[in-house]
């Protein structure tokens, strides 16, 4: 994921809410939200050239959503994949199912939110790994840290807040926030910033990507209750920018 906005245990009907965009080469291959064959538990979309998955749930109460981490120059092709982190925690199974932060430096930059039963954590591998536990709360996330959110990041907090307010029946009409194409520019010094400059400034640039080559490929809703019932709405893109598809499961977790 390249943006998210995440509601923990604030609202009086849900749990969770998190919605996101998934930023990535259009030519890399991936297949779309499903529950998987094995373990036949989780439900996510999966990246069939590394295998893992950049958002997902477990029916037996774990969601993840992960994040690049701006900053740290060229990603490195031998790291593992940051995918293989989620696939681990949400199957339970494997070396990297305790998300041991001793673990972190085996991956390039990433922020990851992860939820089990009542504790939701955001984790980061640089500077160094680190792993805090997140207070009730609405919270933004993209390409920076937590605690200094970019503008889009506060942008969509703004309208996951509103939907909490004044819209909180359809976890659907969530998805139309996240086809915002705005850029968000500082009102200052803002000639300096064009649409053509916008790779060069990425912090400022749109939640919704529309390029040809590296845009945002799907967006996700997740909504879960207080009683453990839970929805999971894909929407895919092309590089045009055009929906192609929407998938929507419903789950439930074990409380």
């Amino acid at each position: 994921m390249c943006i998210v906005a995440f509601a923990w245990q604030s609202h009086p009907r849900w749990k969770l809410v998190a919605i996101g965009n998934r930023d990535e080469m259009h030519a890399r291959p991936a297949q779309p939200l499903a529950r998987w064959d094995t373990p036949t538990h989780l439900l996510a979309g999966r990246d069939t050239k590394a295998g893992g998955t950049w958002l997902g749930v477990s029916e037996q109460g774990r969601l993840a959503i992960v994040t690049n981490l701006s900053g740290y120059g060229t990603p490195d092709s031998e790291k593992h994949s940051r995918g293989d982190l989620l696939k681990s925690f949400l199957s339970g199974e494997g070396p990297l199912a305790d998300l041991s932060a001793r673990q972190f430096a085996d991956f390039n930059p990433f922020n990851l939110i992860t939820v089990e039963g009542d504790k939701a954590i955001v984790h980061s591998n640089r500077p160094k790994p680190v792993s805090s536990v997140l207070a009730s709360g609405t919270y933004g996330l993209s390409n920076g840290p937590l605690q200094r959110p970019w503008p889009k990041s506060s942008a969509l907090k703004n309208s996951l807040t509103a939907w909490m307010k004044d819209d909180s029946e359809h976890p659907e009409h969530l998805l139309d926030a996240l086809m915002d194409q705005t850029a968000h520019f500082p009102e200052v010094g803002r000639e300096t910033y064009t649409e053509e400059n916008l790779a060069l400034y990425p912090q400022y640039s749109p939640i919704f990507i529309r390029n040809p080559a590296y845009g945002t490929r799907c967006s996700t809703v997740v909504a879960i209750d207080h009683d453990g019932n839970g929805t999971i709405i894909e929407r895919r893109y092309a590089p045009s920018g055009t929906a192609t598809g929407q998938t929507a499961l419903s789950f439930s977790w074990p409380f």
